[in-house]
């Protein structure tokens, strides 16, 4: 398999794209309902997926029949989700090869994220990457959280690159709604059961893919 042009940077997401953080989350979620008599369901799961603070915390508010609390709603669950991310951070599959990949061939790589920075830093450090996005920008850096285009701009701006050479690794429609305001190509990870990724440029089941390695300029992984 011939490898395609290289881009000029690849902005990830982080949960549910680099790390497997959507199972903490998914477990914080559940108890989150649990504790008021109620069952997290798929609704709830695509609900959330990708969601700012804000819009996150909007959606707890109507799917738990609580108008003005979701700020609290917000901040139980956060403290649940870093209970979760203290057992386990594991990669998505190829995420570590694939940046691997990336700094080898010279290729910028960035992060943007609709989490707390703290928690991003927290989670990429339990996962042993704590280190391997020198550009990281959380929705706390910028006016407007994904689906707004403002993390990707950022992230292109920090690495000082053209925001049309770049390509966006997500996993949500949130985020590729964002990438694709951005001007940037969008390549959708399918990691999720039953997430549609409709408006991505392309979609892949796993970061290792050799396509989508050929798609990045490098050459397929191995094995």
């Amino acid at each position: 398999m011939t490898a395609g042009p290289r881009p000029a940077a690849v902005i990830f997401d982080n949960d549910g794209t680099f790390l497997e953080t959507d199972g903490a989350w998914t477990r914080a979620e559940q108890t989150l309902f649990a504790r008021r008599g109620m069952v997290f369901g798929e609704e709830h799961r695509h609900g959330l997926l990708g969601s700012s603070f804000e819009m996150a915390a909007r959606h707890l508010e109507r799917f738990l029949g609580r108008p003005g609390d979701g700020g609290a709603l917000m901040a139980e669950l956060v403290e649940l989700v870093y209970v979760e991310i203290e057992r386990e951070v594991p990669l998505m599959p190829g995420a570590g090869e694939l940046v691997g990949g990336l700094r080898d061939a010279g290729v910028p790589i960035a992060m943007a994220t609709n989490a707390a920075r703290d928690f991003a830093l927290k989670a990429l450090r339990r996962a042993g990457h704590g280190d391997t996005f020198g550009v990281l920008v959380s929705a706390e850096d910028v006016p407007a959280a994904k689906p707004a285009p403002d993390p990707f701009l950022a992230a292109a701006a920090r690495l000082d690159v053209d925001p049309a050479g770049c390509v966006v690794l997500e996993d949500s429609p949130t985020g590729v709604r964002a990438g694709r305001a951005a001007g940037m190509t969008v390549v959708g990870v399918t990691a999720q059961p039953g997430v549609v990724l409709a408006e991505a440029h392309h979609v892949h089941r796993t970061l290792e893919d050799p396509v989508l390695w050929a798609r990045l300029g490098l050459a397929p992984p191995r094995g």
